[in-house]
C-alpha cells in the first residue's frame, strides 16, 4: 500500500492543498488546546481531530478567576434587594474577580461606576454581542450607578488590514445606536468612540492614565498576555494602555469631579466577555502603581455559534450568527439550520432522548427566555425524547425572534440626535455625584477646552 509520502501531488494544486501537506495539516490540528484571547476563539480539538467545546471551568483555572457560587448570589441578592439576573441563575455570567468588594462597598453606600465596551467590526452587531451590554443595563438599574461605554473602533483599525478609520468610524456610531437601543439610561451612561474622544478637547486626563498605563507595561507583559510577535504593529502593542484608562474614574473629571484623591478611590466593575480578561489583567498588574484601585471583573460566556458550541458566533461569519438587523423569516432559517443535538431519527430520539449540552437551540434558550420553570420543563422533555429537534427549533425561533423584534422597536426611537447626547461628555446623575462646586469646576475646565479646540481650528489652514 503506497503511503502518504509516496503520493504524487495533485497538478495544478498549490503547495498548501497538495496531499501531503493536507495530511500534515491534518495531523498538526489534532489534540490542540483551547484558544480564548481578545482576537481568537476557538474550544480546541480532542487527539482525533474533532473540535471541542470551550471548557469554561478550564478557563477560571487558566485565568486564575474565581467561579460565582451560590454563597455569591445569595450576598448578591441580599446587598442589593434584587432577584440575581437570569444569566447569573444559568451560570451564563460565572466568573468574577473581586465582585465581593463591590458588593461591600456598596453595601457602604461606597459609590463605583461600571465600564463595558464594543469593539465594532461591523454595522450591525448580532444577538451574541448584547448579552454582555443586556446584563450591563441589569446592573445599572440595580445599583444605580454611572457607566461609561467604551467603542475601540481604533483597537479594529489597528488589528484588521482591511479596515480603514473611516470604516470602523462609521461602524462605531452604528453600532451606538444599537447599543442605545438595549434600553441604557442617559442620565447615567456615557458612550465614546476612541477615535473621536481621545484628540478631543476633554480627554487630556483620559490620555495622561493612557500615558501612566503605557509606561509600566512592557513589551515582554503583552507578548506574553495577547500572544503578539513581531509581525504586530506598534499600535497594537500600545492599545492595552488605552483600553487600561478607561478603567479609573480620573479619566473622566466631566463625570467624577476634579479632586484627583477623591476620585481615584471610586472603584470600577468592568462586566464584560471571558475573552476580554486579558486585557484587564494588565491593567489590574499596574493600578496599584498608579494609585488605583484595581477594577473588578464579571465575566460571562459566548453565545454559540450556530453551527456548535466550539466557538462563538462571529459577525465575520454571517451563517454563524444572527444579526439584529435579520428579519423574522431569516432568523427562522438560521434557526432550522443550527447544529441540533437531536437523534437521527425521530424514533431514535424517542427512545434516548437529545442531548441539551450540546444542542444549539436549547443553548439559546437558556440565555433567552427569562421563565425559569419553562427551561427545565423543555430541557427534561428533550432529554426524555418527549421533545423532538424540529419542536426545540421553534420554540427557540420563537424567543430570538420575540426578542430581536423588541430590539427593533426600541431602535427606531434611537436617533442620531439621541446618539449624540450620548456621546457628549457631561456631567452623568448618580448618587455621591460631585458637588455643585466641583461641577462649576468641571464645566469651566470644559468651557476652557472647547475655546481651545475652536482656536486650533481657527488656526487651520
Amino acid at each position: 500500500m503506497a503511503t502518504v509520502a509516496d503520493v504524487q501531488d495533485e497538478p495544478g494544486q498549490p503547495p498548501a492543498l497538495t496531499s501531503l501537506s493536507l495530511a500534515e495539516a491534518a495531523q498538526q490540528a489534532k489534540s490542540k488546546e483551547q484558544v480564548i484571547t481578545p482576537f481568537d476563539v476557538s474550544g480546541g480539538y480532542d487527539e482525533q481531530g474533532k473540535p471541542k467545546a470551550i471548557d469554561y471551568n478550564k478557563l477560571v483555572d487558566t485565568f486564575g478567576s474565581q467561579r460565582i457560587d451560590k454563597s455569591l448570589l445569595e450576598r448578591f441578592e441580599q446587598v442589593t434587594g434584587h432577584k440575581p439576573h437570569r444569566m447569573l441563575r444559568r451560570g451564563l455570567v460565572f466568573s468574577h474577580r473581586d465582585l465581593n468588594s463591590i458588593l461591600d462597598k456598596y453595601e457602604k453606600g461606597i459609590p463605583f461606576f461600571l465600564y463595558t465596551g464594543r469593539g465594532p467590526s461591523s454595522d450591525s452587531m448580532h444577538v451574541g454581542h448584547t448579552i454582555p451590554f443586556e446584563f450591563t443595563k441589569y446592573l445599572q438599574d440595580v445599583f444605580d450607578v454611572p457607566l461609561v461605554i467604551m467603542l475601540t473602533d481604533d483597537e479594529k483599525f489597528f488589528h484588521t488590514p482591511k479596515l480603514s478609520l473611516k470604516d470602523v468610524y462609521k461602524f462605531s456610531m452604528q453600532n451606538a445606536m444599537d447599543i442605545i437601543a438595549v434600553g441604557f439610561d442617559m442620565k447615567k451612561t456615557f458612550i465614546f468612540a476612541d477615535t473621536s474622544f481621545v484628540d478631543g478637547g476633554f480627554a487630556s486626563a483620559f490620555n495622561t492614565n493612557v500615558r501612566e498605563m503605557g509606561k509600566r507595561t512592557t513589551i515582554n507583559q503583552i507578548r506574553g498576555t495577547f500572544g503578539f510577535n513581531d509581525s504586530n504593529n506598534i499600535a497594537e502593542f500600545n492599545f492595552p494602555a488605552m483600553q487600561s484608562a478607561t478603567a479609573f474614574a480620573t479619566s473622566f473629571p466631566f463625570i467624577f469631579g476634579t479632586d484627583p484623591k477623591k476620585v481615584a478611590k471610586i472603584p470600577c466593575l468592568i462586566p464584560c466577555a471571558i475573552d476580554q480578561d486579558p486585557y484587564f489583567r494588565q491593567c489590574r498588574d499596574n493600578a496599584p502603581k498608579m494609585g488605583f484601585l484595581k477594577p473588578a471583573i464579571i465575566h460571562s460566556v459566548f453565545l454559540p455559534s450556530l453551527r456548535g458550541n466550539e466557538s462563538k458566533m462571529s459577525a465575520s461569519d454571517a451563517d454563524s450568527s444572527i444579526f439584529l438587523s435579520d428579519t423574522d423569516n431569516q432568523i427562522k432559517k438560521k434557526i432550522g439550520k443550527a447544529f441540533s443535538g437531536g437523534q437521527d431519527t425521530a424514533e431514535l430520539h424517542r427512545e434516548i432522548g437529545g442531548r441539551t449540552a450540546v444542542d444549539v437551540p436549547f443553548q439559546y434558550l437558556t440565555f433567552f427566555l427569562e421563565d425559569d420553570d419553562e427551561l427545565e420543563r423543555i430541557k427534561v422533555a428533550y432529554e426524555k425524547g418527549e421533545l423532538q429537534s424540529g419542536e426545540m427549533k421553534m420554540a427557540c425561533t420563537k424567543e430570538v425572534q420575540a426578542y430581536v423584534s423588541g430590539f427593533r422597536e426600541r431602535r427606531k426611537a434611537v436617533t442620531e440626535e439621541v446618539r449624540e447626547e450620548f456621546m457628549r461628555p457631561r456631567q452623568l446623575t448618580f448618587s455621591g455625584m460631585p458637588s455643585e462646586r466641583e461641577q462649576q469646576d468641571a464645566r469651566e475646565r470644559r468651557i476652557r477646552a472647547l475655546e481651545e479646540e475652536l482656536e486650533r481650528l481657527r488656526g487651520d489652514p
